[in-house]
């Protein structure tokens, strides 16, 4: 994928996630990194609405430059302090979409934040969520250096009292896996809802659901593709 196409499919993934209601005023971001260090990457300006984003006006920023909060374009401080710490020391963490959707955010304030395999969505996560209980404070400086850190190989990082990131190879798969991972989230708390008990089925049985999600082709590509489609159909306007 070249590099305008690479602002268009996130500009999509942003104007989707609107669409699905996984944003939150104009405080989330997403990121991708267009080089081979990870360290340069796209990333929404500044109070700009998910759901108005252009692939134009995605900020090119360098995570190792010191003086980026010094351009008259600066980015969201948060937004730099977290996901520039995150591409600085993480150059398999491609894509980052952080947000504080409604049922993950749900999840991440409760007591115990594991997300049991209580269906097949539920199951495609299982172990493969890592959770951030350390939460002190909105991403900013050592907080996200910290964050940084916790980085592992899973596509999912629970923001304890927070939110949750998702990492991804692509813009696709790491959207596909918001999507299912908001999802299973929803389940879980509408479950949990009705105070009865819960049919929670074997590790075994999880993880055998879990290889099957990760051997199913293309579903990520599928997704989003079709998700494309139907932009261009309906507001090909994220495209200029």
């Amino acid at each position: 994928m070249d590099f305008a196409e690479q602002r268009i499919a996130l500009a999509c993934a942003f104007r989707w996630a609107a669409r699905f209601d996984l944003h939150e005023s104009v405080a989330n971001h997403f990121s991708l990194a267009v080089n081979d260090a990870g360290t340069r990457f796209l990333m929404n300006p500044r109070g700009r609405h998910f759901s108005l984003m252009r692939a134009s006006e995605l900020l090119l920023l360098d995570a190792q430059d010191d003086a980026t909060m010094q351009r008259p374009d600066a980015p969201d401080p948060t937004a730099w302090g977290l996901h520039g710490a995150i591409h600085r020391r993480v150059p398999h963490a491609r894509c980052l979409l952080h947000v504080h959707s409604r049922y993950a955010t749900v999840l991440a304030c409760l007591a115990d934040p594991t997300l049991p395999p209580i269906d097949q969505n539920a199951m495609r996560f299982w172990n493969r969520v890592t959770v951030d209980e350390q939460f002190e404070g909105m991403g900013l400086d050592d907080e996200a250096e910290r964050v940084a850190s916790t980085i592992g190989d899973n596509p999912i990082l629970l923001l304890r009292n927070h939110g949750v990131m998702v990492i991804g190879a692509s813009v696709a798969q790491a959207f596909d896996d918001l999507y299912y991972f908001e999802r299973s989230c929803e389940t879980y708390v509408t479950a949990l809802q009705t105070g009865r008990e819960l049919r929670i089925v074997s590790d075994e049985v999880a993880a055998a659901t879990r290889r099957q999600w990760l051997d199913y082709p293309d579903l990520s590509t599928d997704h989003f593709r079709e998700l494309q489609a139907i932009l261009d159909r309906e507001d090909p306007s994220y495209r200029a």
